[in-house]
Protein backbone atom coordinates (compact mmCIF):
# COMPACT_ATOMS: atom_id res chain seq x y z
CA UNK A 1 0.00 0.00 0.00
CA UNK A 2 3.09 2.24 0.89
CA UNK A 3 5.11 1.55 -1.88
CA UNK A 4 3.76 3.97 -4.45
CA UNK A 5 3.84 7.12 -2.26
CA UNK A 6 7.58 5.83 -1.35
CA UNK A 7 8.38 6.39 -5.04
CA UNK A 8 6.39 9.79 -5.27
CA UNK A 9 8.18 10.85 -2.48
CA UNK A 10 11.35 9.59 -3.72
CA UNK A 11 11.21 11.73 -6.94
CA UNK A 12 9.85 14.89 -4.91
CA UNK A 13 13.11 15.02 -3.29
CA UNK A 14 14.50 17.06 -5.84
CA UNK A 15 11.40 18.76 -6.67
CA UNK A 16 11.22 19.97 -2.24
CA UNK A 17 14.39 21.03 -2.83
CA UNK A 18 15.30 19.81 1.42
CA UNK A 19 17.78 16.91 0.80
CA UNK A 20 20.69 18.56 2.57
CA UNK A 21 19.33 20.09 5.75
CA UNK A 22 21.88 17.99 7.88
CA UNK A 23 25.03 20.21 6.67
CA UNK A 24 23.43 23.19 7.99
CA UNK A 25 24.94 23.01 11.08
CA UNK A 26 28.48 22.34 9.32
CA UNK A 27 31.26 24.24 11.10
CA UNK A 28 33.33 26.61 8.77
CA UNK A 29 36.30 23.97 8.69
CA UNK A 30 33.63 21.41 7.55
CA UNK A 31 32.27 23.80 4.95
CA UNK A 32 35.46 24.86 3.13
CA UNK A 33 36.32 21.31 2.83
CA UNK A 34 33.10 19.99 1.35
CA UNK A 35 33.13 23.24 -0.66
CA UNK A 36 36.93 22.31 -1.74
CA UNK A 37 35.82 18.52 -2.60
CA UNK A 38 33.02 20.08 -4.59
CA UNK A 39 35.02 22.08 -7.20
CA UNK A 40 37.26 19.43 -7.91
CA UNK A 41 34.82 17.06 -9.49
CA UNK A 42 32.46 20.46 -10.93
CA UNK A 43 32.72 20.67 -14.86
CA UNK A 44 33.43 24.74 -15.38
CA UNK A 45 29.83 24.71 -16.68
CA UNK A 46 28.44 23.41 -13.67
CA UNK A 47 25.65 25.70 -12.28
CA UNK A 48 26.77 24.92 -9.01
CA UNK A 49 30.10 25.89 -9.54
CA UNK A 50 29.17 29.57 -11.89
CA UNK A 51 26.68 30.41 -9.29
CA UNK A 52 28.39 29.73 -6.24
CA UNK A 53 31.33 31.52 -6.85
CA UNK A 54 29.87 34.71 -8.24
CA UNK A 55 30.31 37.20 -4.97
CA UNK A 56 28.21 39.58 -5.89
CA UNK A 57 24.57 40.26 -6.68
CA UNK A 58 22.97 40.99 -10.58
CA UNK A 59 22.25 44.85 -11.09
CA UNK A 60 18.73 45.48 -11.82
CA UNK A 61 15.27 45.46 -10.42
CA UNK A 62 14.56 42.36 -7.81
CA UNK A 63 13.11 39.68 -10.45
CA UNK A 64 13.06 36.03 -9.76
CA UNK A 65 13.83 33.72 -12.07
CA UNK A 66 12.21 29.98 -12.33
CA UNK A 67 11.41 27.65 -9.56
CA UNK A 68 12.54 27.05 -6.01
CA UNK A 69 15.18 23.98 -7.36
CA UNK A 70 15.91 25.57 -10.68
CA UNK A 71 16.11 29.36 -10.86
CA UNK A 72 18.00 32.57 -10.33
CA UNK A 73 17.54 35.82 -8.68
CA UNK A 74 18.17 39.05 -10.16
CA UNK A 75 18.55 42.44 -8.08
CA UNK A 76 18.80 40.20 -4.38
CA UNK A 77 19.80 42.37 -1.64
CA UNK A 78 21.60 41.30 1.50
CA UNK A 79 20.30 40.71 5.27
CA UNK A 80 22.44 42.83 7.26
CA UNK A 81 24.57 40.61 9.91
CA UNK A 82 22.81 42.53 12.98
CA UNK A 83 19.22 44.27 13.36
CA UNK A 84 17.25 44.61 16.26
CA UNK A 85 15.70 41.19 16.36
CA UNK A 86 17.99 38.93 14.47
CA UNK A 87 22.16 37.84 13.56
CA UNK A 88 22.77 35.92 10.76
CA UNK A 89 24.54 33.20 11.10
CA UNK A 90 26.96 31.25 9.16
CA UNK A 91 28.36 34.65 7.84
CA UNK A 92 31.41 33.19 5.81
CA UNK A 93 29.23 31.27 2.97
CA UNK A 94 28.21 34.75 2.20
CA UNK A 95 24.51 33.44 1.89
CA UNK A 96 22.41 36.14 3.38
CA UNK A 97 21.27 37.23 -0.13
CA UNK A 98 17.15 37.08 -0.79
CA UNK A 99 14.71 38.73 -3.13
CA UNK A 100 13.77 42.14 -1.12
CA UNK A 101 10.17 40.71 -0.24
CA UNK A 102 11.77 38.31 1.21
CA UNK A 103 14.29 40.44 3.67
CA UNK A 104 11.35 42.76 4.21
CA UNK A 105 9.30 40.19 5.68
CA UNK A 106 12.19 38.75 7.85
CA UNK A 107 12.84 42.15 9.56
CA UNK A 108 8.96 42.77 9.77
CA UNK A 109 8.19 39.28 11.47
CA UNK A 110 11.14 39.44 13.63
CA UNK A 111 9.94 42.96 15.03
CA UNK A 112 6.89 41.31 15.99
CA UNK A 113 8.51 38.28 17.78
CA UNK A 114 8.76 39.21 21.48
CA UNK A 115 5.39 40.40 21.73
CA UNK A 116 3.30 37.64 19.98
CA UNK A 117 5.85 34.36 21.02
CA UNK A 118 7.82 35.40 24.17
CA UNK A 119 10.89 34.72 21.40
CA UNK A 120 13.81 37.44 21.79
CA UNK A 121 14.78 37.55 17.89
CA UNK A 122 16.24 35.49 15.02
CA UNK A 123 19.38 33.26 14.63
CA UNK A 124 18.89 33.69 10.83
CA UNK A 125 20.48 30.59 8.54
CA UNK A 126 21.31 29.78 4.40
CA UNK A 127 18.88 32.54 2.61
CA UNK A 128 20.51 32.23 -0.46
CA UNK A 129 23.59 33.10 -3.10
CA UNK A 130 23.93 36.89 -4.43
CA UNK A 131 22.53 35.94 -7.66
CA UNK A 132 20.47 32.39 -6.27
CA UNK A 133 20.89 29.47 -8.35
CA UNK A 134 22.46 26.27 -7.17
CA UNK A 135 24.79 25.93 -4.44
CA UNK A 136 28.04 24.16 -3.84
CA UNK A 137 27.48 22.83 -0.68
CA UNK A 138 23.85 21.96 0.82
CA UNK A 139 20.53 23.49 -0.61
CA UNK A 140 18.83 21.91 -3.62
CA UNK A 141 16.54 24.74 -3.03
CA UNK A 142 17.15 28.57 -1.81
CA UNK A 143 17.88 29.13 -5.82
CA UNK A 144 15.02 32.37 -6.29
CA UNK A 145 15.22 34.37 -3.31
CA UNK A 146 12.65 33.26 -1.64
CA UNK A 147 13.68 30.72 0.75
CA UNK A 148 15.33 31.37 4.27
CA UNK A 149 16.08 28.97 7.35
CA UNK A 150 15.74 30.20 11.02
CA UNK A 151 17.52 28.31 13.59
CA UNK A 152 15.08 26.93 16.48
CA UNK A 153 17.60 28.48 19.21
CA UNK A 154 16.54 31.98 20.46
CA UNK A 155 18.42 34.77 19.90
CA UNK A 156 21.10 35.35 22.56
CA UNK A 157 20.59 38.57 24.64
CA UNK A 158 24.19 39.67 23.14
CA UNK A 159 25.92 39.74 19.70
CA UNK A 160 27.98 36.47 18.62
CA UNK A 161 30.97 36.84 17.22
CA UNK A 162 31.79 35.69 13.73
CA UNK A 163 33.82 33.09 14.98
CA UNK A 164 30.57 32.09 17.08
CA UNK A 165 28.41 32.71 14.18
CA UNK A 166 30.13 29.93 12.36
CA UNK A 167 30.55 27.35 14.48
CA UNK A 168 28.40 27.22 17.27
CA UNK A 169 26.03 24.76 16.64
CA UNK A 170 22.17 25.15 17.13
CA UNK A 171 19.73 23.36 19.43
CA UNK A 172 18.57 19.97 18.65
CA UNK A 173 14.98 19.34 19.07
CA UNK A 174 14.27 16.05 18.74
CA UNK A 175 15.16 12.89 20.53
CA UNK A 176 17.61 10.06 19.78
CA UNK A 177 15.72 8.26 17.68
CA UNK A 178 13.61 10.79 15.64
CA UNK A 179 10.01 9.93 17.07
CA UNK A 180 9.11 13.03 19.22
CA UNK A 181 10.34 16.06 20.63
CA UNK A 182 12.74 16.22 23.01
CA UNK A 183 11.44 17.55 26.21
CA UNK A 184 14.39 18.95 27.83
CA UNK A 185 14.32 21.84 25.29
CA UNK A 186 11.16 22.02 23.59
CA UNK A 187 8.96 25.38 24.74
CA UNK A 188 5.42 26.48 24.27
CA UNK A 189 7.80 29.48 22.55
CA UNK A 190 8.98 27.08 19.85
CA UNK A 191 5.17 26.43 18.62
CA UNK A 192 3.94 30.33 18.99
CA UNK A 193 7.12 31.27 16.86
CA UNK A 194 6.65 28.95 14.25
CA UNK A 195 2.79 29.81 14.20
CA UNK A 196 3.87 33.54 13.76
CA UNK A 197 5.59 32.37 10.83
CA UNK A 198 2.69 29.94 9.47
CA UNK A 199 -0.04 32.82 10.04
CA UNK A 200 1.94 35.46 7.69
CA UNK A 201 0.22 35.63 4.61
CA UNK A 202 3.54 35.72 1.95
CA UNK A 203 4.29 32.12 3.36
CA UNK A 204 3.97 29.22 1.13
CA UNK A 205 5.23 26.18 3.20
CA UNK A 206 7.25 25.94 6.52
CA UNK A 207 9.55 22.94 6.22
CA UNK A 208 10.00 20.95 9.28
CA UNK A 209 11.37 17.64 10.94
CA UNK A 210 8.48 15.30 11.27
CA UNK A 211 8.70 15.15 15.08
CA UNK A 212 7.94 18.82 15.21
CA UNK A 213 5.02 18.46 13.28
CA UNK A 214 3.63 15.43 15.75
CA UNK A 215 4.37 18.48 18.78
CA UNK A 216 2.97 20.96 16.71
CA UNK A 217 -0.56 18.99 15.81
CA UNK A 218 -0.43 17.78 19.82
CA UNK A 219 -0.08 21.43 21.17
CA UNK A 220 -2.33 23.59 18.13
CA UNK A 221 -5.74 23.79 19.75
CA UNK A 222 -9.04 24.28 18.20
CA UNK A 223 -7.45 26.76 15.46
CA UNK A 224 -6.00 24.85 13.35
CA UNK A 225 -5.88 26.31 9.97
CA UNK A 226 -2.26 27.36 10.19
CA UNK A 227 -0.75 23.97 10.33
CA UNK A 228 -1.72 23.26 6.75
CA UNK A 229 1.40 25.62 5.62
CA UNK A 230 3.83 23.38 7.95
CA UNK A 231 5.03 20.46 6.11
CA UNK A 232 7.06 17.29 7.76
CA UNK A 233 10.76 16.60 6.39
CA UNK A 234 13.92 14.93 6.54
CA UNK A 235 16.37 16.73 9.14
CA UNK A 236 15.26 19.99 10.04
CA UNK A 237 14.83 19.15 13.63
CA UNK A 238 17.89 22.79 14.27
CA UNK A 239 15.98 24.58 12.09
CA UNK A 240 12.74 25.09 10.10
CA UNK A 241 13.05 26.60 6.63
CA UNK A 242 10.17 29.01 5.53
CA UNK A 243 9.12 30.12 1.86
CA UNK A 244 7.42 32.62 0.30
CA UNK A 245 5.17 32.40 -2.46
CA UNK A 246 6.56 34.09 -5.81
CA UNK A 247 5.78 37.55 -5.56
CA UNK A 248 2.46 38.61 -8.00
CA UNK A 249 3.19 39.84 -11.19
CA UNK A 250 6.24 37.98 -11.46
CA UNK A 251 5.46 35.65 -14.63
CA UNK A 252 8.80 34.15 -15.00
CA UNK A 253 8.92 32.41 -11.37
CA UNK A 254 7.03 29.46 -10.50
CA UNK A 255 5.11 28.35 -7.41
CA UNK A 256 5.26 24.91 -5.87
CA UNK A 257 1.90 23.21 -6.20
CA UNK A 258 -0.09 23.86 -2.92
CA UNK A 259 -0.28 21.53 0.07
CA UNK A 260 -2.82 19.01 0.19
CA UNK A 261 -6.23 20.24 2.07
CA UNK A 262 -6.26 20.01 6.14
CA UNK A 263 -3.75 20.40 9.06
CA UNK A 264 -1.62 17.09 8.18
CA UNK A 265 -1.98 15.38 11.28
CA UNK A 266 -3.18 12.35 9.64
CA UNK A 267 -2.65 9.50 7.87
CA UNK A 268 0.21 11.43 6.13
CA UNK A 269 2.43 12.25 9.27
CA UNK A 270 2.11 8.86 10.73
CA UNK A 271 3.85 7.57 7.62
CA UNK A 272 6.95 9.71 8.40
CA UNK A 273 7.11 7.54 11.76
CA UNK A 274 6.84 3.85 9.88
CA UNK A 275 10.03 1.68 9.44
CA UNK A 276 10.07 1.95 5.79
CA UNK A 277 10.50 5.66 5.66
CA UNK A 278 13.64 5.91 8.52
CA UNK A 279 15.31 3.72 5.56
CA UNK A 280 14.36 6.31 2.88
CA UNK A 281 17.42 8.69 2.87
CA UNK A 282 17.84 11.53 0.43
CA UNK A 283 20.72 12.72 -0.94
CA UNK A 284 21.37 15.55 -3.13
CA UNK A 285 22.68 15.62 -6.77
CA UNK A 286 26.21 15.15 -7.19
CA UNK A 287 26.87 17.44 -10.24
CA UNK A 288 23.26 19.33 -10.88
CA UNK A 289 22.50 21.12 -13.79
CA UNK A 290 25.20 22.75 -16.41
CA UNK A 291 24.35 26.13 -16.88
CA UNK A 292 22.97 25.50 -20.48
CA UNK A 293 20.18 23.60 -18.26
CA UNK A 294 19.05 26.18 -16.09
CA UNK A 295 16.10 28.66 -17.45
CA UNK A 296 17.79 30.67 -20.04
CA UNK A 297 17.84 33.89 -18.24
CA UNK A 298 19.65 32.26 -15.75
CA UNK A 299 22.14 31.75 -17.85
CA UNK A 300 22.96 35.54 -18.86
CA UNK A 301 22.46 36.34 -15.50
CA UNK A 302 25.06 34.27 -14.32
CA UNK A 303 27.41 35.11 -17.30
CA UNK A 304 26.48 39.39 -16.52
CA UNK A 305 28.27 42.17 -14.86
Amino acid sequence: MRKPFLCLTAALFSAAGLTSSVFAQDTVAQETSRRQAMLARLPADAAKRVFGLTTSPAPGPARPIGDYTKGCVAGAVQLPADGPNWQVMRPSRNRAWGHPILIGFLQRLAATLPSVANWPGLLVGDIGQPRGGPMLTGHSSHQVGLDADIWLTPMPDRRLTPAERDNMSATDLVNGNGSSIDPRVWRPEHRRLLEAFARAPEVERIFVNPAIKRALCREAGADRGWLERIRPWWGHNYHFHVRLACPRGEPECHNQAPPPPGDGCGADLDWWFTRDTKHLIPHEPAIGPLLSEMPPACAALARGP
